[in-house]
């Protein structure tokens, strides 16, 4: 697939084109985008051991609401670097380049940008039956 390293088959072709539909909706600041991507039972344990700063898609959406006010602007880039399947599960290896204007609580300033970079794996699911995939966990 151009500007990838995933191979060109039609279900990588899907899985890219859920990705970038991701994409543009972090970029949009679309919370109700964001959150209808994520499965009834998405679950991040942000890699910890203790379970009380595990994100479900409630609390997920608790923080995303968050944002409108926060976050001014957003770029996000990716370079998709490998997805597998496994037992009904899509694993998307990225790296991305992600950039926030946060906002400033000062009336003269326009706040600062914040940026990041990385790598990051992603877990979907897909659903034969409605054709939707969705984040189980990685947003």
């Amino acid at each position: 697939i151009p500007h990838t390293d995933v191979p060109d088959t039609e279900p990588n072709r899907e899985v890219v084109a859920f990705m970038e539909d991701y994409r543009h909706a972090v970029e949009d600041r679309n919370v109700d985008a964001l959150v209808g991507m994520l499965a009834d039972d998405y679950m991040e344990d942000l890699g910890t051991p203790v379970g009380d700063d595990d994100l479900d898609g409630r609390r997920v959406a608790e923080r995303l609401a968050e944002w409108p006010a926060r976050v001014q602007d957003v770029r996000y880039e990716i370079r998709y670097r490998r997805i597998t399947y496994n037992e009904g599960r899509i694993f998307v290896e990225f790296s991305y380049t992600a950039s926030f204007l946060i906002a400033s609580s000062a009336a003269d300033d326009d706040g600062r940008w914040s940026r990041r970079i990385g790598d990051h794996r992603a877990e979907l699911r897909h659903d034969s039956e409605t054709g939707r995939y969705e984040f189980v966990t990685g947003l």
